[in-house]
């Protein structure tokens, strides 16, 4: 039933705006200044070299693994180009804000950098293993190569999403998800992973691994009702799953030593002409 003439004073009804995505915009931020101080420092905005790459964090797994831990974590905040930047930031916008809203803020962010360094963990395994099959049969497609991106993280966050989606909607989930959308999102994404050249599945697949584990750890916790306390753990947790993963790929080096030693050497040389 309505009033005729209306109510000038009478205000329309807005529904309420979902709180601003802090976590997910300032990431999306840090990823932009970033690029843009790259690309000041003379770096190529469409394709960086190698050196730039490796001059501003990105992942070279003997360096990595053997001298540079840190490029684990720095990696994720280097990207190959501005299309490789604005891919990432628009499925980071488009994933962030709704992951953000539905795990909070801070477990949101812990999520979204466990993912990232689980992909390059995975990336980092993957490299170990085809330098020792390259210790019997020399194939230059097994050698490792440099990386860089947040898609591992972002892929983190679609598989978190994902795997929520199976499960019946809690009190604290504000938004609902389309299950059949975001399979179809991450299958798309990972299918292009495997079919095109020049993309890093492995990460893709170990952030999406971590994001989907965490998702589910957080969804006990709530049907269970536990404290903040609770998620506070389960994200040290997954930091203990990363470190030890990274400690298992540390005693795997041990037979492919030399041959990465001298891949390092390699690479400086090259660097340096």
């Amino acid at each position: 039933m309505s009033e005729w003439p209306p109510n000038p004073q009478a205000a329309p009804y807005l529904p309420p705006k979902p709180p601003l995505a802090v976590i997910t915009t300032s990431l999306i931020a840090i990823n932009v200044i970033l690029f843009a101080w790259q690309i000041f420092s003379g770096v190529d905005i469409t394709s960086p070299s190698i050196a730039a790459a490796l001059n501003w964090g990105a992942d070279y797994a003997p360096l990595t693994f053997l001298q540079e831990p840190l490029r684990l974590f720095s990696s994720m905040f280097f990207h190959f180009g501005l299309p490789h930047l604005l891919f990432n930031m628009w499925a980071l916008y488009v994933f962030g804000n709704l992951a953000e809203h539905t795990f909070g803020r801070w477990f949101f962010c812990g999520l979204y950098l466990l993912a990232g360094l689980m992909g390059s963990l995975l990336s980092g395994y993957l490299d170990i293993r085809n330098s020792i099959e390259l210790l019997q049969h020399f194939d230059p497609t097994l050698l490792p190569r440099v990386s860089a991106g947040a898609s591992g993280a972002v892929m983190g966050i679609g598989g978190a999403l994902t795997a929520l989606s199976f499960f019946p909607r809690l009190a604290r989930q504000r938004l609902a998800l389309d299950k059949r959308s975001l399979v179809t999102i991450m299958a798309i994404n990972l299918a292009f992973g495997i079919f095109a050249t020049g993309i890093n599945n492995a990460a893709h697949v170990g952030g999406m691994l971590m994001g989907a584990l965490l998702a589910l750890c957080w969804y006990a916790a709530q049907h269970y009702k536990w404290s903040k306390l609770g998620l506070f753990l389960i994200l040290i947790l997954g930091g203990v799953l990363c470190y030890g993963f990274y400690l298992y790929c540390l005693n795997m080096i041990q037979e492919i030593l030399p041959l990465w030693q001298e891949a390092i050497l390699q690479m400086q040389a090259a660097l340096n002409r």
